[in-house]
């Protein structure tokens, strides 16, 4: 079975998903939806897609899928058109920027019976896999301490920003979603720290680009997140796991896995310049995992549960910065 693919977006995170679609196996991109024309005609013109209206894919006969690649404010209102349409949907993070408009939105999902898989790509890097079946595997005993650095070159422009819910829901969402999968335990407290460093412009937005974030579970196991706007040295990815019986790491990639040694020193080639570049096997085989749901009929891997929860833990972190204190995720997700 092949699954027909709608792409709504054709920006940035749509080209993307357009391309992981075109190389995965069982997948087909057949319409893709922009109000830009331009940008839509581009994905036409490189995948051989058809050009449609979100209103028009949604009533196409010959798309099973889509994957919603819009603004944020527009998700939670695609995702329940596209279920009641009968198609599968495949959301990028967050499903909304509300945790009270997320749990709205999957009660429809849930009422229509529908399918939704959310965007958290991390979860599929073959890396990141890797440490995961090594955890799985008992090879580092119970888990204990999670260390997750993620630091990316510079801050989006200010109209994204604007949009984005900011730091906490844009980008520390994804290694809350990190967290979660590894810690093996729902989170109970969050403790979060946050500044502006990199530019005054992004606290007169309201928002930070600077921060830590120290999660724990109910049994004392616990997760240290750092990030900030500003790496000089690229894209800055790395997760280590502490166990009884050991640890496991994943380390950066780089332009070229080298080393060079002479009179200077010991050097390496410049680390991958974003998460286009560094998540390319990740996005593709996110896909392919929702193409595997879709036809094996099993759940999705990454849940509207997984982007309600994501969400609350970045609510519960702006929350803890507003107030310098610990904040027990019931506070915001009961």
């Amino acid at each position: 079975m092949t699954v027909k693919f709608g792409v709504l977006g054709a920006g940035r995170i749509g080209q993307v998903h357009a391309r992981a679609i075109a190389s995965v196996n069982g997948a087909e991109l057949t319409a893709v939806a922009d109000p830009i024309a331009s940008a839509a005609e581009n994905v036409r013109d490189t995948y051989g897609c058809d050009v449609r209206t979100i209103d028009q894919i949604a009533g196409s006969e010959d798309i099973d899928a889509v994957v919603i690649c819009t603004p944020t404010d527009t998700h939670a209102d695609l995702i329940e058109q596209f279920v009641r349409a009968g198609k599968a949907v495949f959301c990028e993070k967050p499903v909304d920027l509300s945790v009270a408009r997320v749990r709205e939105c999957l009660k429809t999902v849930e009422a229509e019976s529908g399918i939704l898989m959310v965007g958290f790509q991390r979860r599929f890097d073959p890396d990141f896999m890797a440490l995961k079946q090594a955890i799985d595997d008992g090879q580092i005993g119970d888990v204990e301490m999670v260390t997750l650095t993620s630091r990316d070159p510079g801050a989006p422009p200010a109209d994204y920003i604007k949009r984005s819910g900011g730091i906490f829901r844009d980008m520390t969402i994804h290694d809350f979603d990190v967290a979660r999968w590894l810690l093996g335990e729902e989170v109970r407290s969050v403790q979060a720290a946050a500044s502006v460093l990199t530019d005054p412009e992004i606290a007169a937005l309201g928002d930070y680009d600077s921060l830590n974030v120290i999660l724990m579970t109910a049994s004392g196991r616990q997760c240290t997140i750092n990030n900030t706007r500003r790496a000089t040295y690229g894209y800055d990815q790395r997760i280590e796991v502490h166990g009884s019986l050991g640890a496991v790491r994943a380390e950066n990639h780089h332009e070229a896995r080298i080393e060079v040694a002479n009179g200077n020193g010991y050097t390496r080639p410049p680390l991958l310049n974003f998460f286009m570049s560094r998540y390319t096997a990740a996005y593709a085989n996110e896909i392919a995992s929702f193409v595997e749901a879709l036809t094996q009929g099993i759940p999705p891997a990454t849940t509207g549960h997984d982007g309600l929860m994501a969400l609350a833990l970045a609510d519960a972190a702006l929350l803890s910065v507003a107030e310098k204190r610990v904040v027990d995720l019931a506070e915001i997700a009961p």
